[in-house]
């Protein structure tokens, strides 16, 4: 039986996961835009957005 790991113990990173300051740039299309801040609710956050946007897909883009 041979062993096909090469890195014995050694943790692997991949660093297209890693976190980094510098921004990125997204290109989206879409029917309307709203800016809000981010509110504390419990362990988490939360943005109320109008009601006639319930039931319709939305991308959240954190941009600071």
């Amino acid at each position: 039986m041979t062993d096909d790991n090469k890195t014995g113990n050694k943790e692997i990173r991949d660093p297209t996961l890693e976190r980094s300051n510098s921004k990125v740039k997204f290109e989206i299309y879409g029917e309307e835009m709203i800016e809000k801040k981010v509110k504390s609710s419990g362990n988490s956050g939360r943005v109320y957005l109008p009601p006639n946007w319930v039931g319709h897909h939305v991308k959240i883009v954190r941009i600071d």
